[in-house]
C-alpha cells in the first residue's frame, strides 16, 4: 500500500506541475493586447507553454507513444527552459549577439543530443544523465543575473544556480550511483524531489513577474528623471540633485559652478532644415559635452535648447576652462550633420552657504547667457553673484 499511495503522489505531483504552467499560460494570455507585446515577456510566455505541453506529454506517458512522451517532451522542455533563461537575460540586457550565437547552438545540439541517445541507446538511466546535464548546461547561464545591481537580482540567479547544480546532482546520481531517479519509480526520493520541482516552479513564476515589476519601476523612475530626447537630467530631478549639492558645498565651503547655454540661431536651424534636424543638433551638443563632464557634474535640459550644467567643486578658472573647452570644441569639431552650431553661455562661480537659492543662480546666469548672445553669440560671458 505505501509504494501504491507514493507513486500515486508521484503521478498527481507531475499532474499539479503541468497544471501549474498551463494556469501561467493562461494568466499571461489574459494580457496578451498589452503586456505580452513585450518581447521578453512573449519569450517567458511561450517557454511557459512548451514546458506545459512537456509536462502533459510525461503525465500521459504509457497511453501515448514514447516518440511523444519522451522525445517530444524532452525536446519541448529543452526549449521552454531556454526560452525561460533567455527572458531573463533579457531582463539584465545580458542576451548579447556573441552569446547568444553559442547559446543558441547549445540548445540545438541538446535536442540532436537527446534523440541520438534514444536511436543508439535507449535506456532511461542514460536519458536521464544527458537530460539532466543538458538543463543545467540550458539553466547555468543564470549567472549573468549576479552582475545586476538589485539584491533581488542576485537573489534570483543563485536561484537558478541552485536549480542547475540540482539537475547536475540528479544525472551524477543516475550515472554513478544505482539509485533510480526516475520520476515514475516509486520512493521517497522522487516524492521529494518531485515536491522540489514543484516548488521551484512556482518560485520561477515568481521570480520573473518581480523581476518584470522591477524593470518597469526601473523605466519609470528613468523617464520620470531623464529628457527623453538628449538623455540629460530633467528639470524636476536637476533641481533636486542641485539643491542637494549646493547644500554639501556649503557644508564644505568649497566652490560650485554653474553654465546656462543655448544654442546660437536655433530656430532658423529648425525653420531651414526641419525639426529633424533640430532634433538631431540636440542630440549631437548634448553628447559632445556629456564627454567633457565629470562623474557629480549635472546636466540639464530645461527645455527648447537651453542647458544648464552644475559643476561642484569647479572654481572660477576651471569652469571658465570647461566652458571654453566646450566652445572651441562645438565650433571646430568635424559632425556629420547638415548644419554647423555655435553655442552661447553663462558662467557662475559661487560659495555657497545656507542661504544660497539655485533659483537666483539660474537667474544671474540666465543674464550671463543673455549678455553673451548680446556679445554677438559664440561666446561666453561670467556674472558676479551677491547673495
Amino acid at each position: 500500500m505505501t509504494t501504491i499511495s507514493i507513486l500515486l503522489d508521484s503521478t498527481t505531483i507531475i499532474l499539479f506541475l503541468g497544471i501549474g504552467y498551463l494556469l501561467t499560460f493562461i494568466l499571461i494570455s489574459a494580457y496578451w493586447r498589452d503586456v505580452i507585446r513585450a518581447l521578453t515577456v512573449r519569450t517567458f510566455f511561450l517557454g511557459k507553454l512548451a514546458q506545459s505541453v512537456s509536462w502533459f506529454c510525461v503525465i500521459l506517458r504509457g497511453d501515448i507513444p514514447d516518440f511523444l512522451s519522451i522525445s517530444i517532451a524532452n525536446s519541448l522542455m529543452f526549449v521552454g527552459v531556454s526560452l525561460e533563461i533567455i527572458s531573463l537575460l533579457s531582463l539584465r540586457n545580458e542576451w548579447r549577439a556573441g552569446f547568444r550565437k553559442l547559446y543558441l547552438w547549445g540548445i540545438w545540439l541538446g535536442i540532436i543530443g537527446f534523440q541520438l541517445v534514444i536511436l543508439i541507446h535507449n535506456e532511461e538511466d542514460l536519458r536521464i544523465v544527458y537530460g539532466s546535464f543538458v538543463l543545467a548546461f540550458l539553466q547555468a547561464p543564470a549567472y549573468r543575473l549576479l552582475r545586476g545591481s538589485s539584491l533581488l537580482m542576485k537573489v534570483i540567479g543563485y536561484f537558478y544556480l541552485f536549480v542547475a547544480a540540482a539537475n547536475v546532482f540528479r544525472g551524477a546520481t543516475a550515472l554513478l550511483t544505482d539509485t533510480s531517479v526516475s520520476f515514475f519509480t516509486p520512493g521517497i526520493y522522487q516524492l521529494i524531489y518531485l515536491l522540489a520541482v514543484y516548488l521551484l516552479t512556482v518560485l520561477s513564476i515568481m521570480a520573473f513577474l518581480l523581476l518584470w515589476k522591477e524593470k518597469i519601476n526601473q523605466e519609470l523612475l528613468h523617464y520620470a528623471s531623464y529628457d527623453d530626447l538628449t538623455g540629460t537630467l530633467n528639470r524636476r530631478m536637476f533641481t533636486a540633485n542641485a539643491k542637494a549639492s549646493l547644500d554639501r558645498y556649503a557644508r564644505k565651503k568649497e566652490a560650485v559652478s554653474y553654465l546656462l547655454f543655448d544654442i546660437d540661431c536655433f530656430k532658423d536651424i529648425n525653420d531651414t532644415y526641419g525639426h529633424h534636424v533640430g532634433d538631431l543638433v540636440l542630440k549631437d551638443v548634448t553628447n559632445r559635452i556629456k564627454q567633457q563632464l565629470g562623474e557629480n557634474d549635472l546636466f540639464v535640459r530645461y527645455g527648447g535648447d537651453e542647458f544648464g550644467i552644475l559643476l561642484p567643486g569647479k572654481n572660477e578658472l576651471e569652469s571658465s576652462t570647461l566652458a571654453e573647452r566646450i566652445k572651441n570644441m562645438l565650433e571646430t569639431a568635424p559632425s556629420s550633420l547638415p548644419v554647423s552650431y555655435t553655442v552661447s553661455i553663462g558662467v557662475l562661480t559661487v560659495v555657497p552657504d545656507q542661504h544660497t537659492l539655485l533659483e537666483a543662480m539660474y537667474k544671474r546666469c540666465d543674464q550671463a547667457l543673455y549678455n553673451a548672445k548680446r556679445n554677438g553669440r559664440n561666446s561666453i560671458f561670467r556674472s558676479q553673484f551677491s547673495q
